[in-house]
């Protein structure tokens, strides 16, 4: 399965290109992955949030009765 990619571009001053070719530095896998870093860390702070919008409704299941509803309909099979 092939990656579907598309091209972002951005501006940066121009004595930090001429110090990046300096030190023979390519951008593109650096940015990536920054990219993606960022990315997940985002992804994870949403899901840190919905967490706790959720909690107050977990915290009223009773654990006890759904483990008995799961074991009744295991033995009911």
């Amino acid at each position: 399965m092939t990656t579907e990619c598309v091209t972002v571009s951005t501006k940066i001053p121009k004595q930090l290109k001429e110090r990046m070719q300096r030190l023979k530095i390519k951008p593109s896998k650096i940015l990536k992955k920054a990219l993606e870093d960022e990315v997940k860390k985002r992804e994870l702070e949403e899901l840190k949030e919905e967490i706790n919008r959720l909690k107050p409704i977990l915290n009223k299941i009773n654990t006890e009765d759904t483990v008995k509803s799961i074991r009744e309909d295991r033995d009911s099979r």
